[in-house]
């Protein structure tokens, strides 16, 4: 019994310890909060990425406010990933923590409050120190691309223009899990402490007739590295550079001597994964 009990008090102490040293609420006095993770889906279009931003509108802004309305308290969010500005995502996770049982009927009545294009589909309680961008184990994304003209999939797939070799692609694409420093792919000037990702799955595959999609699986992403990776493959797709080529853009740690980087309304968030040990129920 006591062995349990200072299991659950170290827990709660770490818990409380991380929220501090992230800048999340630090007082000691709210041991007994408790910490939710809420499943999301939303249409990127209209916002500025899922970051609040001093200058646009964001996901996390609409979610926070629906949130504060429904708990009658102000909720802050800690999402598992910062998607881009017209990025979507079918599964993006947050964690908020709440004093007290959750309404009954949260998904439903959180839904009611929230923009036709953000929606909200499972709340899951975790444990106290549980955090949903550093305990996430994997992050999967997904880019659509369109070989033809469709009405329909305009806002969701980046057309191509002129032939594009998949099968070469797919042997470039393989080269990125044989490295883990992705310089080369990320936003200048950003705040990363590291450059180190670990690529598991990367690969194009044919959805229909139109439609190429391009996966890729890692335990971490930089700021616009799914685009500028697509953006470079595109080059070996046209045959202007080899599978060494690419490889040698990852080398040279340069995004100057990478691709360009493609639109944001073609790629989704499509899957956050965590240990099943983290949650509660």
């Amino acid at each position: 019994m006591l062995k349990n009990f200072l299991s659950i008090c170290g827990r709660k102490i770490v818990g409380a310890l991380r929220r501090s040293q992230q800048g999340e609420n630090s007082d000691m006095s709210l041991l007994d909060m408790k910490r939710y993770f809420i499943y999301l889906s939303y249409d990127g279009t209209n916002y500025h990425g899922w970051q609040i931003q001093p200058n646009g509108i964001s996901i996390q802004e609409c979610v926070e406010k629906a949130l504060s309305i429904l708990l009658r308290v102000e909720a802050k969010m800690v999402g598992a990933g910062r998607t881009d500005a017209g990025v979507h995502a079918l599964l993006m996770v947050a964690h908020f923590d709440y004093d007290g049982e959750l309404p009954e009927l949260f998904i439903e009545k959180l839904n009611g409050l929230l923009p036709p294009d953000i929606s909200a589909y499972k709340v899951r309680r975790v444990r106290e120190e549980a955090h949903a961008r550093f305990d996430a184990k994997a992050r999967t994304y997904r880019y659509y691309v369109s070989m033809g003209k469709c009405p329909f999939y305009r806002q969701y797939r980046y057309k191509i223009h002129g032939e594009m070799d998949f099968e070469r692609m797919n042997e470039a694409a393989q080269t990125l899990l044989d490295y883990s420093d992705f310089t080369s792919f990320s936003k200048l000037h950003t705040n990363a402490k590291t450059n180190f990702c670990k690529i598991t799955r990367a690969d194009w595959a044919k959805e229909d007739k139109m439609t190429w999609v391009f996966t890729i699986r890692a335990d971490r992403f930089l700021r616009n590295m799914v685009r500028a990776i697509v953006g470079t493959l595109f080059e070996v797709g046209r045959g202007k550079w080899t599978v060494e080529d690419f490889q040698k853009v990852i080398e040279q740690r340069d995004r100057c001597k990478a691709g360009g980087s493609t639109p944001g309304y073609a790629l989704f968030l499509t899957d956050v994964e965590y240990e099943e040990t983290i949650f509660l129920f």
